[in-house]
């Protein structure tokens, strides 16, 4: 692993992340920082699940890989969110 995949890794963790909590409807109570985690992991398991699927990798833009990704963004920043928020009760 190179010092540019990791920096990818965190700015499309970051990207991802962003989406993700921007197509959330509601306030979410969790940082930047954790928002880029959510992201990176997204991400991670997001290409793992198009991988297994057979989505194919394209020169351009993998919409359908995007798209898992930032379900996946989604779900992990409401699951996040809720467990900081049950958490302070």
């Amino acid at each position: 692993m190179t010092i540019e995949s990791i920096l990818g890794a965190i700015v499309i963790g970051a990207v991802i992340g962003a989406i993700g909590r921007l197509l959330l409807p509601g306030r979410q109570a969790i940082g930047w920082i954790l928002t880029v985690v959510v992201g990176i992991v997204a991400a991670l398991i997001g290409t793992a699940i198009a991988q297994v699927l057979g989505v194919e990798t394209t020169p351009g833009i993998d919409w359908i890989e995007l798209v898992m990704q930032v379900v996946l963004a989604i779900v992990g920043v409401g699951l996040v969110a809720g467990l900081r928020r049950g958490s302070r009760v």
